[in-house]
């Protein structure tokens, strides 16, 4: 008879740390081996950030973006398509609040050429007329979707709603319709112009035994000139009168959509960031999670309500977001709150503390255990001015918290002054509303 085995805990997990170059066109190039990981994953950061898009143009970082591929170095949009088919390369380009990022997978035995394709796209688009205006009805028809679908109009009302009137954070990550509306190949061309090597950053994660990346990127990338990108965005700024509850009317609604957020740290927040992904997770992270123990488990009230921590430029977020049936909206709404509320008087206990730090901690290995993960990880850090040892560093320190500290980082740094979006039928829901806050209903 065989003798069960002995398990024992596995000892702490540290993120993959890059070997970092600096290139000659004055990127840093961070490389990460990752033997097994044939597939290659190559992701392109510019800080450029949102509030330096021309106020009167808002999205076009994003239709440039989405523009990007769309023909280079004299290839048409049907040439470039085969070509993609052809090299088995997979291509993509995103903005964000801090800046652009153009990802690239592609079988590491053809990483020679693909960079080759990846710098064109990056340096020599051709951003035609056709295909940005094709992208701009594209943009201008998903707005009208967006206003169609509770979660992202939720989202937009927050934003709107949270901060102070007037900034780039309180409108359209990818612009309105009428900013969008006058976007042309001109006004994109002149954005492409300032994404710049200086300041950016090329990740290269995969297995690259057999390759020298560093004089593949250099020969690759010695095309790509000029100065010093677009610094980092400002701080975002709250609005005075961001402690409401906005009702969204849909009338008719069967559903009610809430959004609540409130000021939160961002990952340079004293005592470190590690206990709010725990927090989060404790509240709103999981089935199990005391939101969903009470609305879920025990009232049935929603499918699921989630928490997150989102650090922004200066500081962040703390959201909990989810979908509840009409007829209980303003039971949910109370029970939210108070439940957001109680661990900075009740604080958390040792069995959750222990879950949570389990959960991120003993999971890591396998969140980051593939090379697009790796490199999405370590784009997003070089982003924010961090790196990657910020990641070894947040998992380490995970590995030590307690119910003390997650309780005082809750009451130290999440507010609690909470901006509410309810979408639904505001007819059904206002005159059953019981909370405190100031209510404002918008069509």
């Amino acid at each position: 008879m065989s003798t069960r085995p002995t398990i024992t805990r596995p000892g702490p997990w540290a993120f993959p740390q890059p070997d970092r170059y600096e290139t000659r066109c004055g990127a840093d190039l961070l490389a990460f081996d990752l033997p097994g990981q044939h597939v290659v994953s190559v992701q392109v950061t510019c800080p450029l950030p949102l509030d330096t898009e021309p106020e009167a143009y808002e999205g076009v970082g994003a239709i440039m973006a989405r523009t990007l591929d769309e023909g280079a170095a004299g290839r048409g949009p049907e040439e470039m398509v085969e070509l993609l088919e052809r090299t088995g390369v997979s291509l993509h380009a995103g903005v964000g609040e801090r800046g652009l990022v153009v990802d690239m997978d592609v079988s590491g035995r053809r990483l020679p050429e693909a960079l080759s394709l990846l710098v064109d796209v990056l340096t020599t688009p051709t951003l035609g007329e056709d295909e940005v205006a094709r992208q701009v009805r594209t943009r201008l028809a998903e707005i009208d979707q967006e206003e169609a679908h509770p979660g992202m109009r939720a989202a937009r009302e927050f934003a709107r709603t949270y901060y102070a009137p007037g900034t780039r954070a309180s409108r359209p990550t990818a612009g309105s319709p009428q900013t969008v509306s006058a976007i042309t190949a001109d006004v994109v061309r002149a954005r492409h112009a300032q994404v710049r090597p200086v300041g950016s950053s090329i990740v290269v994660a995969g297995d690259l035994r057999g390759l020298d990346v560093r004089a593949l990127v250099d020969e690759a990338f010695a095309g790509w000139t000029g100065g010093p990108a677009a610094s980092t965005p400002a701080p975002l700024v709250r609005a005075q009168d961001a402690r409401r509850l906005v009702v969204v009317d849909r009338p008719g609604s069967v559903q009610s959509e809430l959004h609540l957020g409130c000021t939160g740290p961002d990952r340079r927040v004293e005592g470190g960031w590690a206990p709010f992904p725990v927090i989060a997770y404790l509240l709103g992270g999981s089935p199990h999670a005391r939101l969903d123990a009470v609305l879920r488990e025990e009232k049935g009230f929603t499918y699921g309500m989630r928490s997150n921590a989102r650090p922004r430029s200066g500081n962040g977020l703390f959201m909990t977001t989810g979908s509840v049936r009409t007829e209980v909206t303003a039971e949910a709404l109370d029970l939210t709150l108070s439940i957001l509320d109680a661990p900075a008087t009740e604080g958390f206990t040792a069995a959750e503390t222990t879950a949570g730090v389990d959960y991120l901690s003993l999971t890591a290995p396998g969140r980051f255990a593939t090379a697009d993960v790796v490199a999405a990880e370590a784009a997003a850090r070089a982003l924010d001015g961090l790196g990657t040892a910020h990641t070894s560093e947040v998992l380490a320190d995970t590995l030590t918290l307690t119910p003390e500290r997650l309780t005082e980082a809750y009451r130290a740094h999440v507010d609690r002054q909470w901006t509410v979006v309810v979408v639904g039928d505001a007819d059904a829901l206002v005159p059953t509303l019981t909370t405190d806050l100031p209510v404002e209903v918008v069509g």
